[in-house]
């Protein structure tokens, strides 16, 4: 919703923080305030809207949770984010190409908080690389990482990779063992070097569960909840030179269905019972998880 400042304070009625959040957030998403542009003071958009700057400054509190602004409450102006996130009406897209945009929105938050549960993270650790470029390069610098990852335990029976022919299951169960416990590793050694290099607070957790998931969940900033089905289909893939005939699916390609992350409505209720199921599921029968061979 776009208020007209002028508009408002006409008719006698003072804007709420979040039609004035409302109105900022489509100046940004029109371009009129572009990444990287100072907004106007305090002051300055408390009068625009005709409210006290208490009303502003939650209005801005909002954006800046949301990943739109940055440098709110540090005694100057706030700016708009260098990499605004997508827009939660845009279109789904595959995991590989949806999850970057959303994980680098998060990631424009001071303290940056992810949850998932998947296969074998090889999406997340694409999209947690960039902005780990970003750290290193000076252009970000999140004073908190906190990461878990729920995956499917080593030794349990895996719906799927399963062979379509041939009882091939035993290979198929270390082709993916090796992927998961080289995909875990590389994305928690990466978070966890930022300590040293950085001084970034990094906390990087990962718990097994006991079946395998029939999706993948991503839970950025408690603010958004990304979801994709891992939909089988019959493939063929060579391992340990043979060609085996199996039934898996591409988690890379799956649809990945975004809400939030201005959570409201039928949103808002997704975003919290996904974190419920999260957290039921991490805190009653996963159990430790080794990324090791």
């Amino acid at each position: 919703m776009s208020v007209d400042p002028e508009h408002t304070a006409g008719r006698g009625t003072r804007a709420s923080h979040r039609e004035i959040a409302d109105a900022l957030r489509d100046r940004i998403g029109s371009g009129e305030l572009r990444p990287g542009r100072r907004l106007p003071t305090q002051t300055e958009l408390a009068g625009q809207f005709g409210v006290e700057r208490a009303v502003v400054r939650r209005a801005l509190g909002e954006l800046h949770r949301d990943g739109l602004l940055s440098g709110v409450g540090k005694g100057g102006p706030a700016r708009v984010a260098r990499r605004p996130p997508p827009s939660p009406a845009a279109s789904p897209q595959p995991t590989a190409a949806g999850l970057g945009p959303r994980v680098a929105a998060a990631f424009a938050a001071p303290q940056v908080r992810i949850d998932a549960l998947c296969m074998t993270s090889v999406s997340l650790t694409l999209a947690v690389g960039e902005q780990l470029r970003l750290i290193h390069s000076g252009e970000l610098k999140p004073a908190k990482i906190d990461v878990r990852v729920l995956l499917p335990g080593r030794r349990i029976g895996l719906a799927f990779p399963a062979p379509a022919d041939a009882d091939d299951g035993g290979l198929l169960h270390e082709r993916w063992l090796a992927v998961r416990n080289a995909q875990g590793m590389v994305l928690r050694e990466n978070l966890l070097a930022l300590r040293a290099t950085h001084g970034i607070d990094v906390r990087v957790a990962f718990r097994a569960l006991p079946f395998t998931p029939p999706v993948k969940l991503y839970l950025l900033n408690d603010a958004e909840a990304l979801l994709a089905y891992y939909t089988l289909g019959r493939r063929e893939r060579e391992y340990g030179g043979e060609r085996l005939r199996l039934y898996d699916a591409d988690g890379t390609r799956s649809t990945l269905f975004a809400f939030g992350p201005c959570a409201r409505g039928r949103d808002a209720v997704f975003v919290r019972e996904s974190r419920r199921w999260f957290e039921a599921l991490w805190g009653t029968i996963s159990s430790e998880l080794e990324l090791t061979p």
